[in-house]
Formats: C-alpha cells, structure tokens, sequence
C-alpha cells in the first residue's frame, strides 16, 4: 500500500480543512495517509501543543518514508512549500492541486517541471486524477 504525505495550509489558513478531510478520506481507501491529521477540523496553528522542532523532526520523517507527496495548494502556505522543496530535494514524486478560481499557484511551482500540477474547478474533478496517481503502478 502506497503512504502518501498529503501537504495542506494549517498556519497559512484553515479554510479547506473540510477538503483536505474529504481529500484524504478518499486516498485512504487505496492507501495510507500519514498525515491524516492535515484534515482535522480541530487542527489550529498550536498543533495540539507540539513545539516547532517536534513538528519539523516528525514532518521531515514522515516526508522521507513517503512515496509521493499530494499537495492542495488553493491556500498558500509557507510550510506547504518547504515541504514541495524538500520532497523534490528527495526524489519524492510530488502531485499538487490547486482550485484555479480562487487561486493562483506560484510560479516557483508552475515552472519546476519535476511538479505534476492539477488546476481544478470542480472538487469532482480532483477524485479522479487522484484515482489515476494512486493506480499508477
């Protein structure tokens, strides 16, 4: 089973926590989300109380057993970022989304040809392309 390290804004905003929740419940059917947490409505910027270099030490070790990285980028954080950087820096395959009608993805993004980007409109239509990355192989 494929462990994917799902990327989403928590301290940049929680605004898609309930996609992210959505998001990640549909991934789990074929695969294990070690980040299952990114969806919790509960999440608020404390992160249930863990200082900054628990967060960092167990993101990065998670980033590192990880197959892929997906990433929803409609939100943009900081921290979303770093983690595309250092899974690209990790030979991660990194899968972002991003709703093309509330936003604009960056273009440190958009032109690293090692990011497979996926402009949506529709929430329907993310299902399906993560239906494809997730039967790849």
């Amino acid at each position: 089973m494929k462990r994917i390290y799902f990327a989403g804004s928590i301290r940049g905003g929680r605004t898609d926590a309930g996609l992210y929740a959505r998001l990640i419940r549909h991934m789990q059917k074929t695969a294990t989300v070690l980040t299952e947490h990114i969806g919790s409505p509960d999440l608020n910027i404390s992160e249930q109380g863990k200082h900054d270099e628990e967060i960092y030490s167990q993101d990065t070790a998670w980033l590192r057993e990880s197959d892929m990285v997906i990433a929803e980028c409609t939100c943009p954080s900081l921290g979303v970022g770093y983690e595309l950087a250092y899974a690209e820096s990790h030979g991660k395959p990194c899968h972002i989304f991003y709703d093309k009608t509330k936003a604009s993805l960056s273009a440190m993004l958009k032109g690293n040809p090692y990011f497979h980007i996926y402009p949506y409109e529709k929430e329907d239509d993310i299902y399906t392309a993560l239906d494809n990355i997730l039967n790849e192989q």
